[in-house]
């Protein structure tokens, strides 16, 4: 698939999983694996409770963000045989920066209650029904859906970008 398609296709896909069931971290890792083709439940179900700035809290960086954040360690982060070796997370780590900053720069802020601050004017307590409603109301949905969908194609533009660049790299090497 082209590369630009894959990004379209991530954005549509994270988006619409988040308007239909939820959970801004599972969606950008949803979104991202199928069209990566990885199958991992672990991974999917390690997310949950990332969702809205942790525990639906507010107080943590946007799930998105962090979603995004274990898409790219999924692919480039040190496995437990490299656990001692601290070279090994360094890929993982600058691509998780350059995510974070794109993020910062497109949303102003990574943490959630200051994104919906931002987007509504107030955060929402979302364990309280009323405080769901209003947020439902201000149109958060569609806002915190629209975020994933641009924050997961964020992630998956970088992840290829950088397998792009390890084929570049391979490609130079000598014959022997």
């Amino acid at each position: 698939m082209e590369k630009e398609t894959m990004l379209k296709e991530v954005y549509d896909k994270a988006k619409g999983y988040e308007l239909k069931s939820g959970n801004c971290a599972q969606c950008t890792i949803a979104a991202i694996f199928e069209i990566m083709g990885v199958e991992d439940e672990g991974v999917f179900r390690a997310a949950t409770g990332m969702a809205d700035g942790v525990g639906l809290t507010g107080d943590g960086h946007c799930g998105a963000l962090s979603g995004g954040t274990m898409a790219i360690s999924y692919f480039f982060g040190r496995s437990k045989d490299d656990f001692g070796r601290m070279g090994k997370q360094l890929k993982a780590l600058i691509l998780s920066k350059k995510l974070h900053d794109e993020f910062v720069a497109e949303f102003s802020t990574c943490r959630c209650a200051d994104i919906q601050t931002k987007q509504s004017g107030r955060f929402f307590n979302l364990y309280d029904m009323e405080e769901m409603k209003a947020a439902l109301k201000a149109g958060m949905l569609e806002k915190c859906s629209t975020l994933v969908g641009k924050t997961a194609r964020m992630a998956l533009r970088i992840i290829l970008d950088e397998r792009e660049a390890e084929k570049v790299k391979q490609d130079e090497l000598p014959v022997l």
